[in-house]
């Protein structure tokens, strides 16, 4: 999504629209509809960003973050600050994607070598004795002082048998497990948190609830350890501000990921992130999963992720 100054057209802003397929509440026929609605109707911003957009999240978050972009600069600084000046940087967590167990022993050993203090590990995808297997390798190497460990199930345990699995995981001094049963299992999830004997992180829980109400509702009743903010899933920078001036009513912790999105989202994300002032390891490394990605100021030494203000980006021609 491109915001234009007619009297000024190289001046622009830029937003990602970019929802996960199966996932997002806007992976709906009409999302292309919708798109091009908004972009038609572009000056009517204060409606996008009110109500008109509560069933288009990406749309919302792409929309909010060209404005930024356009309004404080054009040149993809949305929010001035240390980080954006190379002078500071947001420590982030490295991913192991599932796979076979060779394949994430490798992923492991790859992320640790590069220097990354937190790792976090999808698990639910092979068999659950070598995915326990490889957490007790890890730590017979390093403390959890030395090697921060997460978990992130998606939803792959059931009810009755999450608690059990929680129990066996904890023995490796799991930090936290994300989504450990699929979401919308309130009551399953709320005795979960109250029983397990390690912290527990709702993910997808969060995408599709749309009010303040709902947002508050939901955490009182399940009572998380911890939330993890997604814009792209969850409706943009003020759907997640809501979310987290909602879990610190309740002293619940935070912390933030991308979801894929090009370095255009990413750089986004990662903006708004540093201006948060949480200092836990972020999940915003996605990025590098791209072949094709477009080239930014966003770099990463070991576990740090940088802006480097003397780099170009190199967009296409349409987007520039």
């Amino acid at each position: 999504m491109m915001i234009r100054d007619k009297a000024n057209p190289e001046k622009n802003g830029i937003g990602e629209c970019a929802p996960l397929k199966g996932l997002s509440v806007d992976d709906r026929p009409d999302f292309e509809k919708m798109l091009g609605k908004v972009s038609s109707e572009i000056n009517n911003y204060s409606y996008w960003l009110g109500e008109g957009l509560k069933d288009f999240p990406s749309i919302k978050f792409g929309l909010e973050a060209a404005l930024l972009d356009f309004c404080n600069s054009g040149k993809r600084i949305l929010y001035p600050s240390a980080f954006t000046e190379g002078k500071d940087f947001i420590r982030i967590n490295g991913l192991v994607w599932m796979g076979d167990f060779d394949r994430m022993k490798k992923q492991v050993h790859e992320k640790i070598t590069a220097g990354f203090h937190c790792i976090k590990m999808k698990i639910g995808a092979i068999d659950f004795e070598k995915e326990l297997l490889l957490l007790k390798i890890i730590r017979e190497n390093y403390s959890e002082r030395e090697i921060e460990l997460r978990v992130d199930a998606n939803g792959a345990f059931s009810p009755s048998e999450a608690l059990k699995k929680l129990e066996q995981l904890s023995k490796f001094r799991i930090h936290s497990i994300e989504q450990p049963i699929k979401q919308g299992q309130w009551k399953e999830m709320a005795e979960l948190c109250r029983k397990t004997s390690m912290p527990v992180a709702l993910d997808e829980e969060l995408i599709g609830i749309k009010s303040k109400e709902e947002k508050k509702k939901l955490l009182s009743e399940i009572n998380p350890q911890y939330i993890i903010l997604k814009p792209t899933l969850v409706g943009g920078f003020s759907e997640s501000l809501d979310w987290i001036n909602a879990a610190k009513e309740k002293n619940i912790g935070w912390w933030v990921t991308s979801s894929l999105e090009s370095n255009i989202g990413l750089n986004a994300i990662a903006q708004w992130t540093y201006a948060l002032g949480n200092s836990m390891p972020q999940g915003l490394g996605t990025g590098q999963l791209f072949t094709n990605n477009f080239d930014c100021p966003l770099h990463l030494t070991s576990d740090k992720l940088y802006f480097n203000p003397e780099t170009n980006w190199n967009l296409p021609e349409m987007l520039s």
